[in-house]
Formats: structure tokens, sequence, C-alpha cells
């Protein structure tokens, strides 16, 4: 390791998860987190995470010895279960519908998790081949708080393999990492209005109608394809989108940059 660099995380879990449990990888490569990262990433308590574990709202995680282990299918199922309560659901409907999910397809399956990226772990050696050392010394905290990287043990489990390539090129092509993070949070920040933008489109012309309707079960299927569709769908309105942008913006940049061109007015 050519820099004396390490950075561990770990998660003090209390009560029935006592112990000490690093964020990390099982034995098949899959990432796993503790009780308490969880809850932070959901956004809701560890006591709320239990009580919904025990009324079977969430799998069982996997146990070693005192400490839980979660997956990434525990955060999905939590995020759909608070927004549910958040809507007025008693958990014994929300029990009832996600075992209706999951009896249909696997909930995962359903929201289109069948296509999630498998992280991967790489070292701070392998960093510093990829990224100017000084850079990456002075910007891994950044890519840190991004959760570009997540520090396990004596390297790091990247959860984007493809952000990491897309990273590495930009890089080696002369763009500053500092500036590669930056637009990463500005991309971070404009994906997710878009995120909600499809999302409140289903909410209002799909999924409402299915609630006031009593959420039939016949009517199950056309909610899950509408679903379905919508992931794909939305993914390509965005490429296409962006593509359109990109030319059109790469193209207005180069002739306001070329000898005896005006730029255009301000305003």
């Amino acid at each position: 390791m050519s820099r004396a660099f390490r950075v561990t995380l770990v998660t003090v879990a209390d009560e029935d998860d006592s112990g000490i449990a690093e964020l990390g990888v099982d034995d098949s490569g899959v990432d796993e987190f503790g009780v308490d990262e969880l809850a932070r990433r959901a956004g809701t308590t560890v006591r709320n995470v239990r009580l919904y574990v025990e009324r079977g709202l969430l799998p069982r995680p996997r146990r070693q010895g005192r400490v839980s282990h979660y997956r990434h299918e525990h955060l999905t199922r939590l995020q759909l279960v608070l927004r549910l309560i958040g809507r007025g659901y008693t958990l014994s409907a929300i029990k009832e519908l996600t075992e209706a999910w999951d009896a249909q397809r696997g909930l995962g399956d359903v929201l289109g998790l069948e296509d999630a990226e498998e992280s991967r772990q790489v070292t701070l050696d392998e960093l510093e081949r990829r990224f100017p050392a000084d850079q990456l010394h002075d910007t891994l905290a950044d890519a840190i708080s991004l959760g570009l990287v997540v520090p396990h043990g004596e390297g790091f489990i990247i959860p984007s393999p493809t952000l990491l390539e897309a990273g590495t090129e930009l890089v080696a092509g002369g763009i500053p990492l500092a500036a590669v993070l930056d637009v990463v949070r500005k991309t971070r920040r404009a994906t997710a209005e878009l995120a909600d933008a499809f999302v409140e489109m289903f909410m209002e012309h799909i999924w409402q109608p299915f609630e006031a309707a009593g959420m039939p079960g016949e009517r199950l299927d056309d909610v899950v394809g509408a679903i379905n569709r919508q992931r794909p769908l939305a993914t390509r309105v965005v490429v296409a989108a962006l593509a359109h942008a990109m030319q059109e913006r790469v193209d207005r940049a180069i002739m306001t940059d070329v000898p005896g061109t005006s730029k255009p007015a301000a305003g």
C-alpha cells in the first residue's frame, strides 16, 4: 500500500445486536450491513426495524452470533413499508399487500432490482492505480460521503462498478477527480428529481386509483405490470433526453468558442 491510509467503518449494534458489525460482504460477495446502517439508510430507527421484522413486514436478517446482517432487499422492503405507513396504511394491511406481491413474483423482482449492479471489492492500491494518488487522497472522504466507495477493512466496496469505470475514464481523459465528483453530486440531485417525477406520475395514475378501489387482488397483476414497465421506460426517456441535451450544449459551446463567433448575450 503506497500510502499509510486506512479507513474502517463500523456500526455498533445495540440490544439484540450487541457487538460490532462491520459493513461488508458475505461469503458470496453480497453487500451486507448492520441494523444501524439499515435504519440510517432508510431514515428510520433501529427500534422500528426490529418491530417490522417481528411483525413479518421485513424478512429476517442473516445472523452471525448475536449480530444481524441485512442486504439491499431489506432496505428496499423497508423503504416501501415506510412509504405505505406514511400514506396511512396499517401494518396488517401492508403485510397483506407485500405478501401478495411476494406471492406474485417477489418484491425485488417486481421493483426491477434484477437489473441492479453487483458491488465489488477493491483495495486502496487499485484505486491509486486508477486515480492520481494526490487527487485520491484529497477527494476520498468526499467519495465516501457520496456513497461511491464504502470502507471495508483494509479496502473498499464499490456499490456501482459502472460509476467507478466511468470516473476512471474521465480522469484518464484529463478531468480532475474533484470535478468528476462534483458532476456526480449534481447528477444525483437531477436524477432524484426525475425519479420523483416518474414516481408521482405512477402514484397519481396507477397507484391511487388502485388504492381508492380498495386494492382488489384481481387488479394486482395490472399494478405489478405497470411497475415493471415504468422502470425501463423511464430509463430510456432519461437517456434519450440527456443525449439530446448533451449534443445541443456541446454544439453551442463549440460554436461560441470559435474565433470570430460572438457569444450569446446574457439574459
